[in-house]
């Protein structure tokens, strides 16, 4: 006979709880009503609920980003394909052929080029870019703030190396923009109001109707004979964006010809803005090049990925660890760990893991090859990012 107090279950033999009898202990009950409280749940559901589901959260928490970014091609559709026209060049083909080769006409005399730019600290790179421009650009605009995007006090770089640009100091309008510092904004706000203010900038540079005004960023460089091409030819597009070969962390590790961004613009007067968005489907083929976070020093880059407007990227305090960065840039790994930005698997999966090194130094900047101890860290094999 069962103890006074409690019965046997006819299913099971677990002991649960009756008749709370004086005699029965405050441990005795505990266990008792914890295994009437467990009685049919298996314990593997029990492992996953309080380990499995803890450790997944986890994982989501250290790897949220890039399960989304894997996922991109179930929730987010490619974007309009580009009408890419081919692009002809050769150094002993007259100017007139090759605007014929564009089916475009060919002009008496060139237009005049405006190169704006909003100026963070690239110094390098805009040297070797204004020296690229500089045979064919008209005016050099450009424009710096004392604020980055994400509300960071910076200094004003140009203006404090201004006498390193004095062969372009002629065709110079420079400006400044104070920062609103607006803490916990959206960083894109604040940049487009630089840009806003850079738009005024290119019109107190004096451009006209049918100049040529380049939009782009410093680090995205069109090559001198692209625009060459564009303000002699006649009948070009009004708006053309130009496809630039994409290299990261030098001209080591190049990665693809996606980079798209740089614009060349017919400027209308109450049409015109500047921007760094898709504007026209029309893009010229393999116009120049684009070189992402090709800095000399390692403060440079964590200055950077503090200060741009993917500053949400930075998810971890150690990706800014100086020796991690050193050892990304050589291995042409991602800076925020992050899967590539495609719109197929196909394209994801063949793009995973680190860039390969390239040894190739043809059709680079020419600046860049008469400098090459200036400049040595932008060329393969220099991956070692020199000290302050």
């Amino acid at each position: 006979m069962p103890e006074a107090g409690y019965y046997y279950s006819k299913k099971t033999d677990d002991i649960c709880e009756g008749v709370c009898g004086e005699q029965t202990s405050r441990a005795g009950l505990s266990m008792s009503r914890l295994r009437c409280a467990l009685r049919g749940f298996d314990l593997k559901a029990l492992l996953l609920l309080f380990i499995g589901v803890p450790v997944l959260i986890f994982v989501i928490y250290l790897h949220g980003q890039k399960i989304t970014y894997f996922l991109r091609p179930i929730w987010e559709s490619p974007p309009k394909p580009f009408r890419t026209i081919p692009h002809y060049y050769h150094p002993n083909v007259s100017m007139e052929h090759l605007c014929r080769l564009h089916g475009w006409g060919i002009r008496d005399t060139p237009r005049r080029v405006f190169d704006a730019v909003l100026f963070s600290n690239e110094l390098d790179m805009l040297e070797i870019r204004w020296q690229e421009l500089s045979p064919y650009v008209s005016e050099f605009v450009l424009l710096e703030s004392n604020s980055t995007f994400t509300g960071l006090k910076k200094p004003l770089s140009f203006a404090n190396s201004r006498n390193r640009f004095k062969f372009a100091e002629s065709r110079l309008t420079y400006g400044t923009v104070g920062g609103r510092f607006v803490k916990g904004e959206n960083p894109f706000v604040e940049e487009s109001y630089q840009r806003v203010a850079l738009d005024q900038l290119i019109r107190i540079a004096g451009i006209e109707d049918d100049d040529l005004l380049i939009m782009s960023d410093v680090d995205e460089i069109p090559s001198g004979h692209t625009i060459d091409l564009l303000r002699w030819c006649d009948e070009i597009p009004e708006k053309l964006h130009l496809q630039l070969r994409n290299y990261l962390y030098s001209f080591e590790f190049y990665l693809d010809e996606k980079s798209w961004r740089a614009s060349v613009h017919r400027y209308r007067q109450g049409k015109t803005r500047y921007a760094h968005f898709r504007q026209t489907d029309d893009l010229l083929a393999d116009s120049g090049w684009h070189c992402s976070f090709c800095f000399r020093h390692i403060r440079q880059f964590v200055f950077k990925m503090k200060a741009y407007s993917h500053v949400d990227r930075v998810r971890f305090a150690y990706y800014l660890n100086p020796a991690r960065i050193q050892d990304v840039i050589c291995r042409g790994a991602d800076l925020f760990d992050m899967l590539p930005e495609e719109y197929t698997f196909q394209e994801i999966i063949a793009k995973l893991g680190p860039i390969p090194s390239s040894y190739s130094a043809v059709h680079l900047p020419g600046y860049l090859l008469q400098n090459v101890n200036q400049y040595r860290y932008l060329l393969p094999g220099n991956c070692k990012r020199e000290s302050e």
